[in-house]
């Protein structure tokens, strides 16, 4: 058995009390690249409390992308069964 590595890098970036999220995914052996992303904004009655957007944006992005994988791996199944795959999160 080998190990597998698969990396996800986020990046982060903030804009008119805008946060967006990108969680990029890649495998080491180049089997799998996804790109996921995930927003939030600052209530204009809200401290500003960057943190906050970041955690909640990375999250998104990570649910994002969580949800690409199932998807993908949904039609990877197809592809060798021939039959529908019903997978839930």
């Amino acid at each position: 058995m080998q190990d597998k590595h698969w990396s996800v890098d986020i990046v982060i970036d903030e804009r008119d009390g805008q946060t967006r999220a990108e969680a990029r995914l890649h495998a080491d052996d180049g089997s799998r690249k996804l790109v996921a992303t995930g927003l939030a904004r600052k209530n204009p009655d809200d401290r500003d409390v960057p943190l906050i957007g970041d955690e909640l944006a990375a999250a998104r992005a990570l649910a994002d992308l969580s949800h690409q994988l199932i998807e993908q791996t949904a039609t990877d199944i197809e592809s060798v069964t021939h039959v529908p795959a019903h997978l839930t999160a």
